[in-house]
């Protein structure tokens, strides 16, 4: 899920073609090179209207020619590399957001040096989960990373009696971060979130493998969407504006410079200098719309280090702003490891509890709705057919299976599909799911470095409070944008998400005030309806589905024949079967037996009919065919690429049955 800023934007299949770059002529003669210079702001161009606009009242899905690199085709080598990085750069707002946020609730506010470690972890097991999910899964180029869906329930049940923190962990003068009875104070607490996650996750994989998503998705519309979406992020002003109020200047700084460079910069370019096999020269960049985020947070870090060294902000741990400061988390780098390999049970052997796996449940059902949103996203995006049942219930299950290595790895929360990352596509025009393997492989490095986990565990507390305010709220509007299917001239329909909102803040709210209310004298029972109740998304999308479900209304109300449509559209065409059937030649030359067939994952009868499932297909000369790049259009005004004139991609002959 997890929208934070890429260009502000929710992904829209609709995408500008326009280059990222202003083109200089050598790209004619080099047409290669302009892969590196594309943009998309949901806008389309002039002379490409006809191919992108409605059709007869209907929306047309981008073909491949729209894109500099379709999903079956293989980049040069050293492109990959470029566009692997910028996709984790994309995802590291909310990789990074996730463990800072657990931290408190896991008594970790004063261990910066676990931190790091919780961050490391995320983004090893995130790689692990990108590369299964490309290979096995859903087979489109989306990232996975950890889940904000997840975060409401695991705080809901760190804030159980049980669960909350000793006071003298609240205390940095009295917390000794090596002491073994502080290593089991947090340790204890992040064994509890591994085992309801790891539970939870097998529901997860029962409800994909299995092919009960595509029967729950017939009652779940936009109307149960949105409020769930919605309310992931509301709960979570208290952290935000906690965080922030460390140094308000700081923090406003911060918000400031994300929503200058998101907002009102992202058409501005900025020159970069371009090497060419001639000479040097250089074309302009649309920096401010690809990386808000990243930019925003280094440069309020660097002037918190230029106060630190300055000392403009106080050296007092008491005193307003000390925590502004960059030298209060200084040893941390020092400290951490140059290599750190995780691994399962690093924290210990897992604890499970009812109220933990219920509450992780309720974010699994979010966490898989916005999935499937993904999914179709992505998939008009790189120009590919709208998933079949069959793939979607191998994304969901590969999914469930990405949690459960998360919850064994110890990373204190889930993996799911980045809706961040979906949106880069429509930005860079690159659509190959190898980028996305590249990616998933510098996830993997990163969680090994030790040092970079360290690093981004340093980040001042009133920094990330400012990213949070931007985040979170767009997360909210990304839940809210849902709505758009239905009739919201319609008091039926306000009713429904007026009062499940409501209720997702007003129930959680008044239960954590009086948890006394609620004690049936079983002690394990209370838990989980603690737990439910105080988890926001799982009160309102709950009463949004029992409302729409039950309040009398018709299809077209409810919005649920613009999001049926969708769905109808997935025709199992040639191209559907190579994007979606499994690699390797499994389905073809493997595992043909005519059981398969009554699998719900597995590509069903005529479908294994694709003799040889290639990235970048060849002609029996060994020569790639002519009509392979004749339908890729670089750029808009700019000659199509001939195979003559491109840098050699002999290296996709390895991958040639991914």
């Amino acid at each position: 899920m997890n929208s934070a800023i890429t260009s502000c934007e929710h992904p829209n299949p609709l995408v500008n073609t326009e280059p990222l770059f202003e083109l200089p002529e050598t790209y004619s003669k080099f047409p290669w090179l302009s892969i590196l210079h594309m943009r998309g702001d949901g806008v389309l161009s002039s002379d490409e209207s006809d191919k992108g606009r409605k059709k007869d009242g209907q929306l047309k899905t981008p073909s491949s020619s729209h894109l500099a690199y379709g999903i079956l085709d293989i980049p040069p080598w050293y492109l990959c590399i470029f566009l692997g990085i910028q996709h984790f750069l994309t995802a590291l707002g909310g990789l990074v957001a996730v463990p800072l946020i657990l931290a408190k609730d896991l008594c970790l506010q004063h261990d910066p040096l676990t931190q790091s470690y919780l961050i490391s972890t995320i983004f090893f097991v995130s790689g692990i989960c990108t590369l299964l999910q490309v290979f096995l899964g859903i087979r489109l180029p989306i990232l996975q990373g950890g889940t904000f869906a997840f975060l409401a329930p695991s705080l809901a049940m760190l804030s159980l009696p049980t669960w909350k923190c000793p006071t003298w962990t609240l205390n940095a003068s009295l917390v000794n971060t090596s002491s073994p009875e502080f290593t089991e104070e947090w340790q204890k607490r992040i064994r509890e979130l591994q085992g309801a996650i790891m539970v939870a996750s097998c529901v997860q994989m029962l409800v994909g493998f299995s092919g009960l998503i595509g029967f729950l998705m017939r009652f779940i519309g936009p109307l149960t969407i949105a409020p769930t979406i919605s309310l992931v992020a509301l709960p979570l002003f208290d952290s935000a504006g906690d965080n922030a109020g460390i140094h308000w200047g700081i923090a406003v700084t911060t918000i400031f410079l994300i929503v200058l460079f998101s907002q009102y910069l992202k058409n501005i370019a900025v020159p970069v200098p371009v090497y060419g096999r001639e000479k040097c020269h250089t074309s302009k960049l649309y920096l401010f719309q690809v990386f808000p985020v990243l930019l925003g947070l280094c440069i309020s870090w660097l002037l918190c280090f230029t106060l630190t060294v300055t000392d403009a902000l106080p050296s007092a741990p008491t005193a307003y702003g000390y925590l502004a400061r960059t030298d209060t988390r200084g040893n941390v780098l020092s400290q951490a490891p140059w290599f750190r390999f995780p691994y399962p049970g690093q924290w210990g052997l897992p604890t499970v509890s009812l109220a933990g796996v219920f509450g992780i449940i309720a974010g699994v059902i979010s966490s898989m709705v916005e999935s499937i949103g993904d999914y179709y996203a992505c998939a008009r995006l790189v120009g590919a057919p709208p998933p079949p049942k069959h793939a979607i219930n191998r994304g969901i299950g590969i999914e469930g299976l990405g949690c459960l290595l998360a919850g064994a790895w110890g990373t204190g929360n889930g993996t799911t599909s980045y809706s961040e990352n979906v949106g880069a596509l429509g930005i860079t025009r690159v659509g190959s799911r190898m980028v996305i393997v590249v990616a998933g492989c510098v996830l993997l490095l990163m969680g090994i470095f030790g040092k970079i986990g360290a690093a981004f565990a340093t980040i001042p507390t009133p920094v990330i409070g400012g990213m949070f305010l931007v985040m979170f709220g767009v997360i909210t509007a990304v839940g809210i944008s849902n709505l758009q299917h239905v009739d919201l001239n319609s008091s039926r329909n306000l009713f429904i998400f007026g009062f499940s909102i409501f209720c997702g803040l007003a129930i959680p709210n008044w239960v954590n005030k009086n948890p006394e209310r609620l004690h049936t004298g079983i002690l394990q029972l209370d838990q989980v309806i603690q737990v439910l109740l105080t988890t926001g998304m799982f009160v309102g999308g709950f009463l949004g589905f029992l409302l729409d479900n039950t309040i009398p209304g018709s299809l077209e109300e409810r919005g649920l024949l613009a999001w049926n449509q969708v769905q109808e559209e997935s025709e199992e065409t040639t191209k559907a079967l190579e994007v979606y059937g499994l690699p390797w030649g499994i389905g073809t030359r493997f595992c043909v037996s005519s059981c398969t067939r009554y699998l719900p994952f597995w590509p069903g009868e005529g479908e294994v009919g694709v003799s040889r499932l290639s990235l970048c297909p060849r002609d029996t000369s060994g020569e790639r065919p002519e009509s392979a790049v004749d339908t890729r259009m670089f750029s808009r005004g700019h000659e199509t690429a001939k195979a003559s004139e491109r840098p050699s991609v002999e290296w996709s002959h390895c991958c040639r049955d991914l």
